[in-house]
């Protein structure tokens, strides 16, 4: 059998077990707060679908997962092994206990569940899923195949199959997700080899993204594997290889969190970093405004999030192995431009030097206490965004030789920064303001706080200011999103207390480039530390450090990346 393969394990009540490209996955979470007992075939195409019950007919099973090589044992030395053998299909083999493979969806109707048959051109069991609409083909290479239930039943029906071996022998099988037909399956690798491939395709990429990995960055494998395991080949909607937030419940590419992936992948794999970038630009509409999310099926406009890519464009060309060509450089400087001129027209009011969200989820900080007076808000963050925006168009017109369209981005750079410091600065503090009636008000959310992210370009006072106040909403584990001591903290309130990778990333990032070091060094030492101790939760109880929500969120396998490269590279710099 399998030999043990080397790379973390993990656990797949946290992570599931998948691979580079594929658009499913094998876990127990079927939804957020759904788990089940069993493992499960998921798929994110069409949204996330459970579509196979995968069962072991063996007492006291323990599963183990590697990223090339998930397995069932049991105490008598029975066990089932399933590896990937490309995106579409994994494959399985067992000695021991018999594998039961049923739909997850027990009920058929016109128009939901799974069709379940044996084809008669083939000899394989196919499963045809409304949800995900895509079929599911089981082909048994070795072994038997017994207690068919359900073939061609509609309604309420157990259907599946069971795979077992023949008297002390070994069995094998084959899952593939398809569309409508392919030729017959043919085994035409080895079990084992298919577990080294995949085994070979992981290191390579960890090699890849984390070349400094080392003992003193413990988690930085498994954040690539987080990485890696969530990344989908182009279909539907998503127009270039993306890394989703997650395989589990949050299978999207918002367009913010995208940015936080492309700099973690930028100096190892900058194909892939690229194609995060731009993805969300390819759905950009006719007033420039970029999209909510992306998804498989569904493209959402209903909010945009903030402006901080002109902030990862310039970090991200930093970080890139080699530049920019011209022609990439063209498209980034027409699609920045246009998301920024969205900013300043369709988000300005008449005579107003700075733009306003029209909710929180316009700010990617859904429910922070900045919008509990009103939701429709002027706020220094977008401000400050813009401003690093702006300027990074004048270092991108300045490179195609457009110098008059760089002088403009610069003035208008100055002028959005100088609005902000005159309309939101208090000397100690930035306030919020009302689009509508010009009110202002302050919060204890560190929202207020991410002017920070100017770094070089804030006034040495306002950035001590910020300094002082970022470190008051510092825990042992890292930066509380709303101060601890406040009346509307809550440990699960999610903008509104949990720590979050985003914030970190990029108040770390502007207490560095504004010269407050040790703070900056602290909030990096933190965030590591919770990540390899709590992994990388969608976000964290800042006063406990317990990951809450999704466990497996790529933003912050990304935030530790970078936090954990640039913490190395210092160290030996």
């Amino acid at each position: 059998m399998t030999a043990a393969p080397t790379g973390p394990a993990f656990s797949l009540h946290d992570i599931p077990f998948s691979t580079h490209g594929s658009w499913f996955g094998i876990s127990p979470v079927l939804g957020e707060g759904e788990r089940a007992d069993d493992l499960h075939l998921v798929s994110h195409q069409n949204g996330m679908h459970a579509v196979l019950r995968l069962v072991p007919l063996a007492a006291g099973t323990r599963i183990t997962a590697t990223p090339s090589l998930l397995s069932w044992t049991t105490p008598a030395d029975g066990r089932i092994d399933l590896a990937y053998e490309s995106p579409g299909t994994v494959r399985l083999r067992g000695t021991g206990p018999a594998l039961r493979i049923t739909a997850a969806a027990h009920t058929l109707t016109p128009f939901t569940g799974t069709y379940f048959f044996h084809d008669p051109a083939d000899g394989s069991y196919v499963f045809t899923s409304y949800e995900t609409g895509r079929r599911y083909r089981v082909t048994v290479l070795s072994g038997v195949v017994r207690d068919v239930s359900g073939s061609q039943a509609l309604g309420g029906a157990e259907r599946g199959l069971v795979v077992a071996a023949e008297a002390g022998g070994t069995w094998e099988a084959a899952v593939e997700e398809l569309d409508t037909a392919r030729r017959p399956y043919v085994s035409s690798v080895p079990f084992d080899e298919v577990v080294a491939g995949a085994e070979q395709a992981f290191a390579a990429f960890a090699d890849a993204v984390a070349p400094w990995r080392s003992p003193r960055t413990p988690a930085a494998e498994l954040a690539a594997y987080v990485l890696w395991s969530a990344t989908v080949e182009p279909a539907g909607l998503v127009t270039r290889p993306a890394v989703l937030m997650s395989k589990h419940w949050m299978d999207k590419v918002w367009s913010w969190d995208h940015c936080f992936n492309a700099l973690a992948l930028a100096p190892g794999a900058p194909a892939l970093a690229w194609d995060q970038f731009m993805l969300p630009f390819d759905h950009q509409d006719e007033s420039g405004a970029l999209p909510d999310s992306v998804t498989h099926s569904e493209v959402l406009h209903n909010f945009v999030k903030p402006p901080i890519h002109g902030w990862t464009l310039a970090h991200l060309r930093r970080r890139r192995p080699e530049p920019l060509p011209r022609t990439e450089l063209t498209t980034a400087y027409d699609r920045l431009r246009r998301w920024t001129d969205f900013w300043l027209t369709a988000r300005r009011a008449p005579d107003a030097a700075l733009p306003h969200y029209q909710h929180g989820n316009d700010s990617g900080w859904d429910n922070a206490t900045t919008f509990d007076p009103e939701r429709v808000v002027v706020s220094a963050d977008l401000a400050a965004f813009l401003a690093l925006q702006l300027r990074e168009l004048a270092a991108l017109a300045t490179e195609l030789g457009l110098p008059s369209e760089a002088s403009d981005w610069t003035r208008i750079a100055e002028e959005t920064q100088a609005a902000m410091l005159d309309e939101l600065w208090t000397g100690d503090r930035f306030v919020a303001r009302s689009a509508h009636s010009g009110e202002t008000w302050t919060s204890a959310s560190l929202l207020d706080l991410m002017p920070i992210a100017l770094g070089e370009h804030l006034p040495e006072s306002v950035a001590k200011s910020l300094a002082t106040r970022i470190e008051s909403h510092l825990t042992p584990y890292g930066l509380a999103t709303e101060l601890p001591t406040s009346p509307h903290y809550r440990a699960d309130g999610y903008w509104r207390g949990p720590i979050w990778a985003p914030a970190t990333v990029l108040v770390e990032d502007g207490l560095r480039r504004s010269g407050h070091h040790r703070l900056a060094d602290e909030i990096g030492a933190r965030f590591r530390a919770l990540c390899e101790t709590h992994g990388f939760a969608e976000n964290f109880d800042a006063l406990t450090g317990t990951g809450l929500r999704d466990r497996a969120y790529t933003w912050t396998a990304a935030a530790y990346l970078l936090l954990a490269e640039a913490h190395e590279l210092r160290r030996i710099g």
